[in-house]
């Protein structure tokens, strides 16, 4: 007998494809029949991966032609799954922090990236541009914000908040600063295990005076870790920035840094990478470049990754003695090194504002003010 493809299509008409309210073919599952005498070839597309669906629907096929066009026919069932793409949720986890806006976590796959370096002078550029900032160093094991912001030898002091003691964070070049080395001595190295870790980072977080901040920016420490993840279950972090080297052993490190905050338990938007270090130009000959650890390979892990690449900072003297002697090198006027940090920074502030526009306006991540999306004046 010579099968008609018409018969063939009226009869799976008669057939409910898996997860579609239609029938198989005025859904579109059935995306192809071709007949050969007594044989027939169905195409099938269906978006339930379960073995027990592609097994109940060749047998509904192979039934209902028998039964309804031909019973002794030949009949193929070519299936394939195209399960539907999961819908990207830009999720706010842990409870919000009364008065803080948004807090955007630094991180970075592998240490001596020059993290802390970058967290530093983001948070004094967001500072000189009008916005309200704070720097949690949750690099409980080498907290190296104090000397960064040459408050290593202060300590918070305890303010009455209706009724509760709360630490009031250290305070310069208008930019609040908690750390645990502000609790150690200097030569002391901190032995904890992760859950110790996590209850001081707890305290500092839910048991300080930050005040009203747009911006918190977390320093995290090396690594995906015991730290990150007590981080992200308690607080609300509005997005990531990853910094990396150029160098491919950092990459490698780096892309670890972005998997971890895209993974479905986490799902924390990762607004970007920075690339530290990414060219050494020497103070007598500005204008000359020298890619010691490799060229625009953080960029390039971007592009592949496909997350917005913030920026570049060059590998200058200059910045590594700010960082000593506890002045950031954003706060110099005039310089490339300013002029770099302005443009990530900038870069940083539209990132959170487009990844924001994505979620409802809530007190956890709503930007009060739009000023770092402006050319600084000078």
């Amino acid at each position: 007998m010579k099968l008609n493809k018409k018969d063939i299509l009226e009869a799976l008409k008669t057939i409910t494809a898996p997860g579609e309210g239609q029938n198989m073919v005025d859904s579109g599952a059935v995306t192809n029949v071709v007949t050969f005498g007594d044989e027939v070839i169905v195409d099938i597309t269906i978006k339930n991966p379960s073995l027990q669906a592609k097994k109940k629907t060749e047998v509904e096929i192979l039934q209902t032609i028998h039964k309804e066009v031909y019973e002794k026919a030949k009949i193929k069932v070519n299936i394939k799954v195209e399960a539907p793409a999961k819908p990207v949720v830009n999720e706010i986890k842990g409870e919000p922090i009364p008065g803080i806006q948004n807090i955007v976590a630094v991180a970075s796959g592998k240490g001596g990236v020059g993290k802390s370096t970058v967290t530093a002078n983001l948070a004094v550029t967001l500072s000189k541009m009008g916005f309200k900032v704070g720097v949690l160093d949750a690099d409980v094991y080498g907290p190296s914000i104090p000397i960064m912001f040459d408050v290593a030898n202060e300590r918070p002091l305890s303010v009455n908040i209706d009724g509760k003691s709360k630490m009031k964070p250290v305070e310069n070049y208008g930019v609040k600063v908690l750390s645990i080395g502000f609790f150690t001595r200097p030569d002391q190295a901190v032995i904890w295990r992760g859950p110790m870790a996590s209850k001081a980072l707890n305290q500092m977080i839910f048991d300080a005076d930050w005040g009203e901040l747009d911006f918190l920016l977390l320093d995290l420490p090396p690594g995906t870790g015991d730290i990150h993840l007590s981080i992200m279950q308690a607080m609300p972090i509005t997005g990531a920035v990853v910094v990396s080297t150029p160098q491919n052993v950092a990459l490698a490190d780096a892309k670890k840094g972005v998997a971890m905050f895209q993974q479905d338990s986490i799902n924390v938007p990762v607004l970007g990478i920075i690339e530290n270090m990414a060219y050494f130009t020497p103070a007598e000959l500005p204008e000359n470049k020298y890619y010691i650890f490799g060229q625009e390979g953080a960029k390039n892990l971007a592009e592949d990754l496909e997350v917005p690449f913030l920026g570049e900072v060059p590998l200058v003297q200059s910045i590594r003695e700010a960082g000593d002697v506890g002045r950031p090198a954003a706060l110099q006027t005039a310089t490339p090194t300013e002029e770099a940090f302005e443009d990530i920074t900038r870069n940083v502030v539209q990132e959170v504002v487009n990844r924001n526009k994505s979620l409802p306006a809530t007190e956890a991540i709503k930007i009060t003010t739009m000023a770092g999306c402006s050319a600084v004046k000078k």
